[in-house]
């Protein structure tokens, strides 16, 4: 996740590049449940309103919260499906809290009222993200619902009348790239402390509507817009946040847009930040734990299995260094190929989704095919051969931030 408005601050208000020693600790995204009432065109867990057997019982669940608590991670995004059609999400929840985990909801939204809202406010969640894929009836047509969008829009103002930190997030695609200003004006409206553009990834049934992804002049438009929204916010003192989640070329076009306004010298300040983040935290800075129990680099990575949480722990599953896939995804730089491998910015976006590549070419390593930078911006030149994997030298540790930046 690109965290735009921290590192635009950095602009105007420059402080030290933060170096970390030691292992990474990640952010678990846990998928709970796949059941959901709606079905999103993009969903990645392929969720459905109805039953899906295998998921972690109770003990299990609580288990695994115990062993994330001691092995200190940063944060807990618990997520589905929608996870509130689990019966004890809201006590994993208390319990996670309870071992004082940074802890956040990822909901569709529409199942926050009355005691539901009581609850999620009572619980102390640091964060509850609401889904959103445009205004009114775009945004049921995505989401397979008449009414979806006037439900969710409740459960965001019940949760900003009772004093919870909330955000938007907005999966963008060819469909509803045009709303997104109508979405900032209502983010505006309503009081929410944070908006989140997801770039599309090719998983579940993103990958079955992978056509609709944005081209490269409707993604830049967007970020265009969320830069100007994220300046202002900066220039006025607003603690308004924007971020961007799964392309990390947004870093690098971030930085162009930086060069055009401010001396070199806070730019280089700023891409220092940028370096010292890494990009793309797949399998390092990023895990998810799925409905079954099994360890994937991230949630959309289902088809690599790292472990399964009723066999080992999740600390011990994430600390074997004999894992093949995370090894990989925790060198620096990545073995990525194309223009990804030849890239000037490695450093800066970490080579991007990988499943995207993944999925287009059978090879994770391939340049990620969401990248809407032109080669002149990424440093390549007609001369230069693009087919040669990059150099790879071991991960000697990425910098990262206390954990309120996680969605």
């Amino acid at each position: 996740m690109f965290r735009l408005s921290h590192y635009m601050k950095q602009l105007v208000a420059p402080t030290p590049v933060r170096s970390r020693k030691g292992p990474v600790r990640p952010v678990v995204i846990w998928n709970l449940t796949r059941r959901c009432n709606l079905k999103c065109r993009h969903c990645y867990a392929v969720a459905a309103d109805h039953y899906f057997p295998g998921e972690l019982t109770t003990s299990e669940a609580e288990a695994v919260l115990d062993d994330l608590a001691a092995f200190r991670i940063p944060a807990l995004i618990l997520s589905g499906g929608e996870p509130l059609s689990r019966a004890d999400t809201l006590d994993l929840a208390r319990r996670a809290k309870s071992h004082g985990l940074y802890t956040a909801l990822s909901t569709n939204g529409t199942p926050i009222a009355g005691k539901i809202a009581d609850d999620v406010a009572s619980i102390g969640f640091d964060y509850v993200g609401i889904s959103l894929d445009g205004i009114g009836a775009t945004n049921d047509w995505f989401r397979g619902l008449d009414g979806a969008f006037d439900a969710a829009l409740s459960g965001v103002r019940e949760c900003v009348a009772r004093g919870i930190k909330v955000g938007l997030r907005f999966t963008m695609t060819s469909d509803n790239a045009r709303q997104l200003p109508e979405l900032l004006a209502l983010a505006d409206r309503e009081g929410v402390a944070k908006f989140y553009l997801s770039h599309l990834v090719y998983a579940g049934r993103g990958n079955k509507h992978r056509g609709d992804d944005t081209r490269g002049s409707e993604t830049r438009s967007g970020l265009d817009l969320l830069l100007e929204r994220a300046w202002r916010a900066v220039a006025d003192g607003d603690d308004f946040e924007v971020v961007t989640g799964n392309n990390d070329a947004d870093a690098v076009y971030f930085l162009q847009w930086a060069a055009e306004r401010f001396p070199a010298d806070r730019v280089a300040h700023v891409r220092a930040h940028l370096e010292a983040w890494g990009g793309n935290s797949s399998g390092l800075g990023v895990a998810n734990i799925d409905t079954q129990g099994i360890v994937h680099p991230d949630t959309y990575w289902s088809g690599y299995a790292a472990g399964n949480v009723r066999e080992r722990p999740f600390s011990a599953i994430w600390q074997d260094t004999s894992e093949p896939m995370l090894a990989a995804l925790r060198t620096r730089p990545r073995p990525l190929k194309g223009r990804c491998g030849a890239c000037a910015h490695k450093s800066v976006c970490g080579g991007n989704t990988r499943i995207r590549a993944l999925q287009l070419t059978g090879d994770p390593w391939a340049a990620d095919p969401a990248c809407y930078l032109s080669d002149a911006e990424v440093g390549l030149n007609v001369s230069m051969a693009i087919d040669g994997r990059a150099e790879v030298t071991p991960f000697r540790g990425i910098s990262h931030d206390p954990a309120h930046r996680y969605l």
